[in-house]
């Protein structure tokens, strides 16, 4: 017998079989974990705010999932959400913006002036001060894209210029109060329109149809993946994820409907991230965007318009700054001269621990949304078991350094790849 004629002898066991065949469970086993854990690690922000929310609602005895609590998450925090859909736009650019909370403080005070001392109507008034926020984008956009100046430095006098106006048009004193209609803006729920139920029908409905909407969008999704003979992750595994985010979703409506409603802010939250969610991922705007972070040279060598494009998120940033500010201004019923203080900062955190990348080109819309509510759990959760502000900010800032840490750890590693 010749050596041709003898076969290697391989032992079985270990996700093997005799003869050297690797067995096919074995095989989809670690296919599917492969799966999962790379799922895992793409959806690390999400899994990050259900342990936050886990954590917190363990140690306050589960105030913090009560329906009032969840209600207040979205209206105590709407500003920043509002203000981190901008930041992350102008992070992924590769720039910065230090002076989201002086423009809002300077447009609070405006639309106060208007609303109430000039007593114009309140939809005029809101129109009014949210063309002067693009106004003040434009202003700073002309700066930084036409003459050059760097983004940091031209948002660092922004903050110092749009401080003292505000101050100067508030004549440093408060103004109130606004009209209901504007009030509700940042206070309102939508809520009784089929009349007084202890849990609100609409709400519900409108997370049943929420939820239909995610299921459909998944399933054709996946389809679509399949039908081009691309990968797709494990159907027990696909199946499992859809029932959790159902789970979570549904609680959260139901928490609402048990309480006043849906908020407006998150009204107009849904919209905005609806709207710019297609804008950065299906527009040639937002794949300019992202072009520009990733590479401004090449971006500019390729054709793109960078310094349109940088002017035109700056306006953008002027707008939603001035947003935030009408909802921070409507849910105190009230223009200060301390509005806006510490907005930016919380605007830039919620972008980076929603994984905004600190070289730019890289973050998304949903991350940055993410990253604020991570924020606004942290205020709501060290609030409700009694910890001084200077601790909460302390904790605040090892989140956010944390978070940044775990970016530049992840860029190495797939440089050393």
């Amino acid at each position: 017998m010749s050596d041709l004629d003898t076969k290697p002898t391989v032992p079985a066991g270990d996700g093997t079989a005799a003869g050297g065949l690797v067995n096919p469970a074995t095989n989809r086993f670690t296919s599917w974990l492969t799966h999962i854990l790379s799922d895992l690690g793409k959806n690390g922000i999400f899994i990050a705010l259900l342990l936050v929310v886990v954590f917190f609602a363990v140690i306050t005895d589960g105030i913090l999932l009560r329906p009032q609590n969840i209600s207040n998450l979205i209206v105590q925090n709407g500003y920043i959400l509002v203000l981190a859909i901008g930041m992350v736009m102008v992070i992924i650019a590769g720039h910065i913006d230090l002076s989201v909370g002086s423009v809002a403080a300077f447009v609070g005070a405006v639309s106060g002036v208007f609303a109430v001392q000039m007593q114009m109507p309140w939809w005029i008034a809101i129109i009014l001060s949210l063309a002067i926020g693009a106004l003040v984008g434009v202003w700073q956009g002309f700066w930084i894209a036409y003459v050059g100046i760097p983004a940091f430095i031209v948002t660092l006098a922004g903050m110092l210029i749009f401080r003292g106006l505000a101050l100067v048009v508030l004549g440093n004193a408060n103004i109130g109060s606004f009209p209901a209609e504007y009030r509700a803006l940042g206070n309102g729920f939508l809520n009784d329109v089929f009349g007084d139920f202890p849990i609100d029908p609409l709400t519900l409905g409108i997370g049943v149809i929420a939820v239909v909407g995610l299921v459909v969008q998944q399933v054709r999704t996946r389809l679509g993946r399949q039908k081009y003979g691309q990968d797709t992750e494990p159907f027990p595994w696909f199946v499992a994820k859809l029932v959790l985010i159902i789970a979570g979703i549904g609680f959260f409506v139901y928490a609402l409907a048990a309480y006043k409603g849906i908020p407006v802010t998150l009204i107009v939250l849904a919209v905005l991230v609806l709207v710019y969610g297609i804008v950065m991922n299906r527009s040639v705007f937002g794949r300019h965007i992202y072009a520009i972070g990733g590479n401004r040279h090449a971006a500019e060598l390729s054709g793109i318009k960078t310094r349109k494009v940088d002017f035109f998120l700056f306006v953008n940033m002027g707008f939603l700054a001035a947003l935030a500010g009408l909802i921070f201004t409507a849910r105190l019923n009230l223009a200060g001269p301390k509005a806006g203080d510490g907005f930016e900062l919380e605007a830039i955190s919620a972008a980076f621990i929603g994984g905004a990348a600190v070289q730019g080109g890289v973050g998304t819309i949903g991350g940055a949304i993410i990253g604020g509510l991570i924020i606004g759990v942290l205020n709501n959760g060290m609030s409700i078991i009694g910890l001084g502000i200077e601790w909460q900010q302390a904790v605040k800032g090892l989140v956010l350094l944390l978070a940044v840490a775990f970016d530049v750890y992840n860029k190495r590693r797939s440089g050393g790849r």
